[in-house]
């Protein structure tokens, strides 16, 4: 019975986990049958990881938004169109160094950021209207900077930054000024290299995670909190390190690893650390179960909302740097309905429509659940309209989900 317990626990506790799994093998299934290839060949994993990179970033930015008490940022598209014209016109048209570039969007997606929160913090205007006055205003800035035109091609140094992959490109510049023979050998064995590079970080990611794991087991338990079972403990992480174990496997059998993707792990890694282990990070929870309890308990919360925003805003920006990367073109239609990809990754990933509860690993998770539908859907063909029909429909049923889950809580 205690095994069985544990096992209910499992998967109770990583639910969405598991759903993931089942979607990957659905489509999977429906991809092989259909003879259209896989959805988790190499090649098509890295692909993922490329397409929905922004995804992630922006839904770590807006579950911050989410829990201050189900509020949103519709502007995030046209941020990132604003950001991405402002990198094309100056990488490209004026031929601006790119590192200080890259400084001046992230400051522009900073200062925009700051000034929905303005409004919304210390004027109290609904963070709806402000954000949606917002989408309007930075789209049409966007179109003024680029005359409507597309600006393209991005410089090497630029691509190298946010769309290489590791090992591949210290190979690559170290064998540029080789003679071709000892050039072509090299590059024979850049597969071999690469698998092996990136295994090797797999393992050691792996090693981390668990041991991390474990010191803040042991650190709850000193400190007299509840912890999880023992059971539920083991499968949870052996879990987490089959799936990155799986990914390292398929990464170094293409490319390797992704700039992009270490770019992503950092962010959710510090975000993730700064909502569960500081006080400020709390403080966005605390004002999305009660604002009015957190007020009284001293919490500035025009000051947390600012940041929250502020925050949104520079989070759009290094969004709106790797679309542009990927895109290798600064497009008058970037963006476009990025804002609603963010969402539902949130909604998905279990934060609530009325804030206080959700985790940045939930939203990734959420965002690799739209991916992989995104993905799926296209290789078999669906036609768009049905995409987001589909979508539209798992949206609805994770909100669905959530207040029908808050309502029996609180019958009980």
């Amino acid at each position: 019975m205690k095994g069985l317990d544990t096992i209910k626990k499992t998967l109770k506790n990583n639910t969405m986990i598991f759903i993931l799994i089942a979607v990957a093998v659905f489509f999977e299934v429906l991809i092989e049958f259909a003879g259209k290839g896989s959805l988790l060949s190499p090649s098509n994993v890295t692909n993922i990881i490329n397409q929905n990179a922004y995804v992630v970033i922006l839904a770590t930015g807006m579950l911050l938004c989410i829990l201050t008490g189900g509020n949103i940022d519709l502007s995030v598209g046209s941020i990132v169109c604003l950001v991405g014209a402002v990198a094309g016109t100056f990488i490209i048209n004026l031929g601006f160094p790119v590192l200080p570039t890259i400084l001046l969007c992230l400051i522009v997606g900073l200062l925009v950021g700051a000034w929905h929160g303005f409004w919304i913090a210390f004027v109290h205007i609904p963070p709806f209207i402000c954000t949606l006055s917002g989408m309007l205003l930075w789209r049409g800035v966007s179109l003024l900077i680029l005359n409507g035109m597309t600006i393209s091609p991005f410089p090497q140094k630029y691509m190298n930054i946010f769309a290489s992959y590791l090992p591949n490109l210290f190979l690559q510049q170290a064998t540029e000024e080789m003679d071709d023979d000892l050039y072509w050998s090299i590059i024979e064995k850049n597969e071999r290299i690469t698998f092996i590079v990136t295994i090797i970080v797999a393992i050691v990611i792996c090693a981390l995670i668990i041991a991390l794991a474990i010191v803040g087991r042991i650190s709850k338990k000193k400190k007299g909190y509840s912890v999880e079972s023992k059971g539920s403990f083991i499968a949870k992480n052996a879990i987490l390190c089959v799936v990155i174990m799986a990914l390292g496997v398929l990464l170094g059998k293409d490319q390797g690893i992704p700039i992009v993707l270490v770019l992503v792990a950092i962010i959710v890694i510090a975000y993730s650390y700064f909502t569960q282990n500081t006080v400020p990070g709390r403080y966005l929870y605390a004002i999305g179960g009660n604002v009015k309890a957190a007020k009284l308990s001293g919490i500035n919360t025009d000051k947390v909302m600012f940041f929250a925003y502020t925050n949104m805003g520079f989070l759009s920006g290094v969004a709106a740097l790797v679309v542009a990367a990927r895109l290798n073109s600064a497009a008058p239609t970037a963006g476009q309905n990025y804002e609603m990809d963010a969402i539902a990754s949130c909604f998905i990933g279990g934060a609530s429509a009325y804030g206080g509860t959700g985790t940045v690993g939930g939203a990734v998770i959420g965002a690799i659940f739209m991916g992989i539908l995104n993905n799926g859907m296209s290789i078999l063909g669906v036609d768009m309209n049905w995409q987001r029909a589909v979508k539209g429909l798992v949206l609805l049923l994770a909100v669905i989900f959530d207040v029908v889950s808050k309502k029996r809580k609180s019958s009980k």
